[in-house]
């Protein structure tokens, strides 16, 4: 059986950072730190990633490449007072992933579209790169289309927590024991009546 062009596309990125490949993400990511925080692409870096989450090269659809900071909060430590363990400084991490920032910050800039999905494409020791697929939820071109049309109807979907990180973070991939309380969601469950 043939293999499909995607297939040799996922393989390469599988191991991203050696071999021939590494030798062109060394490149790129020195070009990418020196570019701004968000920025618009022509085309996805990872095609077969994109088309997975339901990219088409067609009009009302971009990509935007979005840098983020790694690790957790930055917090200033007390002048005084406290005990160092008190303090609450190291393992301060958000709720969030960074993914799903990094949505949040393109959607942010993008105010007119709507957050298809992201994929990683790149980190160093200090950043990671996510690229957003953003869809125009007026665009003609996506709401005859029937597939992009659904999602261009969920307004403000990457805010409430409906893209597939925001689910990841919300635990609604979980199932079974253990999951009982994250449907519909966290705080819908607590207001239930016993």
């Amino acid at each position: 059986m043939a293999r499909s062009f995607y297939a040799y596309i996922r393989d390469s990125w599988k191991r991203p950072f050696d071999g021939e490949m590494g030798e062109i993400m060394w490149q790129r990511l020195q070009q990418w730190r020196r570019e701004p925080s968000i920025i618009r692409v022509d085309k996805p870096t990872r095609l077969d990633r994109a088309r997975t989450l339901g990219y088409k090269a067609k009009k009302g659809v971009i990509i935007v490449r979005v840098k983020i900071r790694r690790g957790g909060r930055r917090a200033s430590r007390f002048v005084r007072g406290r005990k160092t363990k008190r303090m609450m400084v190291s393992r301060k991490t958000p709720k969030k992933s960074l993914q799903w920032i990094a949505e949040e910050r393109a959607n942010r800039k993008y105010r007119n579209m709507e957050v298809l999905g992201s994929y990683w494409v790149g980190e160093d020791g200090k950043y990671k790169w996510f690229e957003v697929i953003l869809i125009d939820r007026s665009h003609p071109a996506i709401l005859s289309d029937p597939q992009l049309s659904r999602i261009a109807k969920q307004k403000g979907r990457v805010f409430r927590g409906l893209t597939s990180s925001g689910k990841k973070a919300r635990g609604l991939r979980r199932r079974g024991r253990g999951a009982e309380k994250v449907r519909p969601s966290v705080r819908a469950n607590l207001r239930k009546k016993i």
